[in-house]
């Protein structure tokens, strides 16, 4: 009895340590009566479960609601979809806007599943200071983010089924079992329906890690179990994901300059720290397998190779860091004396404890509120909107989402073509050339920003610098400027609103 309620009490500190840290930023997603979304991939998630919500069996695999008129053929598929339209019809009966709500709470109730499951684990494979590694998985900003409220991003999956199917493996290396195996094979074959992008490469590297075990009779039922979830995935969706035309392959390479989660992270940036706390400084040498001989090599190649892929595409941290968190304990247990492994890791989680505390600081706070004021102004202006338009790429997927809308840019690779029409529309002195993309797109609506801003994003992505007299400007600061054939319709602190005039 005792120690059912010593895990019990575990089980709860850790998923209220995980709801705290995931729902931190609960003002930025609740406010002015309305749920908000923090990123503009979740607009674009969402509005394709709301095309499932609406129409029960759908498996949606065209965008129509981006890149207009070609659309896009997305890498995006059905599981994370239903998952939220699942979710949102269980809160149905406890909530006015359940559609919403769900896309909102999706990825902090999958940490908080995952967390339990990591306590039942860890439990079972007795691994000593894994304490460690819970707090680590509740505590690290970069886990958090992953998995933050607001953000239903197909990511917070992704990474909890790679994380259930790496459990399996190390308990697969420490005693074959037939359980475990068909725990792997599902996880593994779950991730890759999601995406065959991360999944994939960290598949092949534990396959090559653990070959000969992977041949083992205890694993055919997870090979079974594999191979049918892959055919169901096949079955279910029944295309295969375009790569953008070649001709766009110079702008594809500047957009994604341009995007955070593409960006490069630097071997000396301090964001290290903040993600991991100062504990990775000591895994070169704890990890040593001279010093550390029971660490699965697996890991070892893992963290090594997530770490090479983070710092070429930001978009690897959040599986560096969960991989590193999974590591914790056997860095601890190499420092032998609990005294001393508790101490030094307490010292460690100091820049996390920074990180956190950045979040609320004065500057911070100045930025998300200005960021409130700009997401009700949007919103708001996207009621008015009945026709495909034109915006700033970051902006057009929250406004195809508001205003139910196609838009011509988008916020993903597959709609680079209309990220480059949206551009050259923005950049363009010549009020001929703009109205030629206008009426090729068949626009309806022009959504202006912050000039600055657009004229530098537009800049990098075709490659030319951008002039004050480019339209961007004059549509943002020169409205009496602008060509014959647009209309202000409505203006706010930071956006203004122009209708197209049939000549």
């Amino acid at each position: 009895m005792r120690r059912r309620l010593a895990f019990l009490a575990e089980i709860i500190f850790i998923s209220t340590l995980v709801l705290v840290t995931r729902c931190a930023n609960y003002g930025d997603v609740f406010f002015g009566g309305q749920i908000n979304f923090v990123d503009a991939d979740c607009y674009s998630r969402m509005t394709r479960a709301r095309i499932c919500f609406e129409h029960p069996g759908t498996i949606v695999r065209r965008h129509d609601f981006e890149n207009f008129p070609s659309g896009t053929s997305p890498h995006t598929t059905a599981p994370f979809d239903y998952l939220i339209v699942t979710l949102a019809t269980t809160l149905t009966p406890l909530s006015k806007n359940a559609f919403d709500l769900a896309g909102a709470v999706v990825s902090p109730l999958i940490s908080i599943a995952l967390g339990i499951f990591l306590c039942s684990w860890s439990r079972k494979m007795r691994l000593r200071f894994r304490w460690g590694f819970l707090i680590l998985y509740g505590a690290s900003p970069m886990l958090a983010h992953g998995f933050a409220l607001g953000r239903p991003d197909h990511q917070s999956l992704l990474v909890a089924l790679i994380t259930i199917a790496l459990c399996a493996e190390w308990a697969l290396a420490s005693e074959p079992s037939a359980s475990w195996s068909i725990v792997s094979g599902a996880s593994w074959a779950l991730a890759l329906w999601v995406s065959l992008y991360e999944p994939l490469v960290l598949l092949a590297i534990v396959a090559a890690c653990c070959a000969r075990s992977m041949m083992q009779r205890e694993r055919r039922m997870g090979w079974i179990v594999f191979a049918a979830i892959l055919a169901i995935a096949f079955i279910i969706e029944g295309r295969i994901p375009a790569w953008p035309n070649r001709e766009f392959g110079g702008a594809l390479k500047n957009w994604s300059a341009t995007v955070g989660e593409l960006a490069h992270v630097s071997l000396a940036s301090a964001i290290w720290f903040n993600w991991c706390g100062w504990l990775v400084l000591l895994a070169p040498i704890l990890l040593w397998p001279k010093w550390n001989r029971n660490t699965p090599l697996l890991l070892i190649a893992l963290l090594l190779t997530t770490f090479a892929l983070t710092i070429w595409q930001a978009r690897w941290s959040y599986f560096f860091v969960m991989i590193f968190a999974m590591l914790v304990p056997q860095i601890l247990s190499a420092m032998r004396k609990p005294l001393i492994a508790t101490t030094i890791f307490i010292i460690a989680l100091f820049p996390i404890a920074q990180s956190w505390d950045h979040l609320f600081a004065d500057e911070e706070l100045a930025r998300r509120a200005e960021n409130k004021i700009e997401q009700l102004e949007l919103r708001a202006m996207s009621s008015q909107i009945d026709g495909v338009f034109i915006a700033p790429w970051w902006l057009s997927p929250a406004i195809s989402y508001w205003s139910r809308q196609a838009s011509v840019g988008g916020s993903s690779h597959e709609s680079i073509g209309g990220i480059v029409e949206t551009a050259r529309f923005f950049e363009t002195q010549d009020a001929e050339v703009a109205k030629q993309i206008l009426d090729r797109q068949n626009v309806r609506w022009i959504v202006s920003y912050d000039a600055d801003r657009v004229a530098q994003n537009s800049a990098q992505i075709v490659g030319n610098p951008v002039l004050q007299n480019a339209l961007c400007y004059r549509l943002d600061r020169r409205a009496s400027e602008v060509p014959p054939f647009l209309r202000l319709i409505a203006q706010t602190g930071h956006f203004k609103l122009f209708r197209t005039e049939k000549s």
